[in-house]
């Protein structure tokens, strides 16, 4: 018997060590305080997403969203929230996971910029270059990925910030749930534009709840003025962290 129960301590040191990192997230309490939110900036300046309207990259829109959204959560009470790529090395999504999980993240937040299949884009002419476009689609969206291990607590956290969004005056698109090649995504909360999205390694890799903002659509070519714009950064970035607020509040059952 006593052998036996040496055998077992092993896996049990494994066991306790997994527990030790897990997030402060997972608990049944949401320090504000103590809990480092991990927001990333989409991409990076070597291969910088989408392209806008008018010809800009969408690495660009996510680092200044960014900054403001850290800067919006330190305000809300939240001192630990950290940029996650602050010198922009063109992670892949796999490796932002593991960076926020090495520093301890109990959140992710993955800021983006939204745009559109091929087959909606337009041409016009910016400063005598075409450019690409599509007016059809506005609006935020927000994803979370069924395969984070905190997957229920990812759900109430996009729609957290969802209603947060909502109630700055701020629409969202329905595009990503049309029924075609690149789309085709559940639309899990069609009130506050939530979508499930297993595909998504910076989500799916990271040992604290996660969700994805698509901000805005930059191909629209109003929208893209908006989002360049000042006030609607400052919009978006006090909802996502008052968002957050909400969720920790919820957590702890107030």
């Amino acid at each position: 018997m006593a052998s036996r129960r040496l055998r077992l301590i092993p896996p049990l040191l494994a066991l306790a060590a997994a527990l030790a990192i897990l997030p402060a997230a997972a608990g049944a309490q949401c320090r504000q305080a103590g809990l480092a939110v991990a927001v990333d900036a989409g991409h990076g300046p070597k291969a910088p997403g989408a392209t806008s309207a008018r010809g800009l990259p969408e690495y660009g829109f996510n680092r200044r969203l960014a900054g403001q959204v850290v800067a919006a959560l330190r305000a809300a009470g939240f001192p630990r929230a950290f940029l996650l790529d602050p010198d922009g090395r063109d992670l892949p999504p796999a490796a932002r996971a593991a960076r926020a999980n090495a520093a301890g993240a109990g959140l992710l937040v993955s800021i983006h910029h939204d745009a559109v299949q091929p087959r909606y884009l337009e041409t016009w002419t910016v400063d005598g270059q075409p450019r690409r476009f599509c007016d059809r689609f506005a609006g935020y969206s927000l994803f979370y990925s069924g395969r984070n291990p905190f997957a229920a607590q990812s759900l109430e956290l996009a729609r957290a910030i969802g209603r947060e969004l909502t109630a700055a005056g701020l629409p969202f698109t329905r595009h990503h749930a049309e029924a075609i090649p690149g789309e085709g995504r559940p639309l899990v909360d069609d009130s506050v534009g939530v979508y499930r999205y297993d595909g998504l390694a910076v989500l799916a890799g990271a040992r604290a709840p996660a969700v994805l903002v698509e901000a805005g659509v930059i191909v629209n070519r109003a929208e893209e003025a908006e989002l360049a714009g000042a006030a609607r950064q400052e919009q978006t970035a006090r909802a996502v962290a008052k968002g957050v607020e909400r969720w920790c509040a919820a957590q702890n059952g107030r």
